[in-house]
């Protein structure tokens, strides 16, 4: 149910009259063990584990306990250059609809006034894998499919692999070091956060991970947080396994950052007002990718009641995805318009709307900018 290019697998022997399988969105009682390809099971009534062998056929099995899982059996591998084979996984929140039970999440990053987390695992030897916990991310509140944003935090990596992309430095956060490492994996951008040596526990705040990775550009406040999930990405071996303990909370209380509506928007009216403003274009860019952060600025002494704001791309540009505006393009010419509840921006106040795009060659901004017509100075 991953179908990303993410996984886990291990090698092993279950008896074939031992193995179960266990229906999606099942309840765990006393151990279970899960050897259905995308099975999973609930525990503790806020915890789904998922089986997840989403890279290979052969087969893989888990003994899910009442505070986790372990890895019994695994009869796949894949090269150590490639995709691991599957993400055995406890999480909290939407993995491709399937949801855990009471869950807040999908929640906006700015409505987060807190988000804990306490991991344990158990290694093994003479195995490839990592030991992986996953922080998902999108711009909608979404709860089916791939997310865009993937945060990768590796606890424990054995064996010649390797993140996504490559190294870009390194962070301070939960009382270590971490090397970072950013990319795209085709499906979606990654940033991961990699332990210089084995971590078998760990008590942390989620949000400071989150948070980093806001201030590197990858995110913004409006987007949301869809699930956590902790697990292993074996790709040789791995029988043995375990996260014996995981659990997680998300808090909210924060600001929100232009929340959706509950209802569907009312039409736009007309764009009037058409007065003195200024825009703040922020973007972080890195090899194949950009993301920008457009904030417009209502400098006159009237009311805009709708706004459509247009610019042109520099040449290799490319708009993919958008938030908080309906974001056209049409060869290097770019057109902005707001949604249902961003469009009336009072003398002073401001609107903002944020997208992502793909990058061929050297990274520029735009320069000039126009609202309703009218043209925009540059704060």
């Amino acid at each position: 149910m991953r179908r990303t290019l993410r996984a886990t697998v291990a090698v092993g022997l279950l008896a074939a009259s031992s193995i179960v399988a266990v229906a999606l969105g099942g309840t765990a009682s006393a151990d279970t063990v899960i050897c259905e390809q995308y099975g999973s099971t609930v525990i503790q009534n806020r915890y789904v584990v998922q089986n997840n062998r989403w890279g290979t056929t052969a087969q893989q099995c888990i003994n899910v306990t009442g505070t986790g899982f372990e890895i019994t059996t695994q009869n796949g591998s894949s090269p150590t250059n490639g995709a691991p084979t599957a993400y055995p996984s406890i999480f909290v929140g939407c993995h491709y609809t399937n949801c855990s039970p009471g869950t807040n999440l999908p929640i906006q990053v700015s409505q987060i006034s807190s988000a804990t987390s306490s991991i344990n695992y158990r290694y093994v030897s003479g195995a490839t894998y990592n030991a992986s916990y996953d922080i998902w991310l999108d711009p909608s509140p979404k709860r089916d499919g791939v997310n865009q944003m993937e945060i990768m935090i590796w606890f424990n990596r054995q064996g010649p692999i390797q993140p996504i992309g490559s190294a870009v430095g390194t962070a301070n956060l939960a009382g270590r070091s971490w090397e970072v490492w950013r990319g795209n994996n085709g499906g979606n951008n990654v940033i991961s956060y990699v332990a210089p040596s084995a971590i078998t526990s760990l008590n942390f705040s989620v949000l400071d991970f989150i948070n980093d990775t806001r201030n590197r550009g990858a995110i913004t406040n409006s987007w949301y947080l869809t699930s956590i999930q902790a697990g292993f990405e074996p790709w040789q071996g791995g029988v043995g396994l375990a996260v014996t303990n995981f659990s997680t909370a998300v808090n909210g209380g924060g600001n929100p950052t232009n929340p959706p509506p509950t209802t569907p928007p009312p039409t736009t009216p007309p764009p009037s007002g058409s007065g003195a403003c200024a825009v703040t274009y922020t973007a972080n860019s890195w090899n194949n990718g950009f993301t920008a952060d457009v904030r417009i600025t209502n400098t006159g002494s009237s009311t805009v009641n709708g706004w459509t704001l247009a610019y042109s791309l520099p040449a290799g540009q490319q708009v993919t995805n958008s938030w908080n505006a309906t974001v056209s393009q049409s060869g290097s010419s770019v057109t902005a318009r707001n949604v249902g509840y961003n469009g009336t921006i009072a003398p002073g106040g401001t609107a903002s709307f944020g997208y992502q795009g793909t990058l061929n060659g050297g990274y520029s901004s735009p320069t000039s900018f126009t609202l309703n017509g009218a043209a925009c100075s540059r704060s």
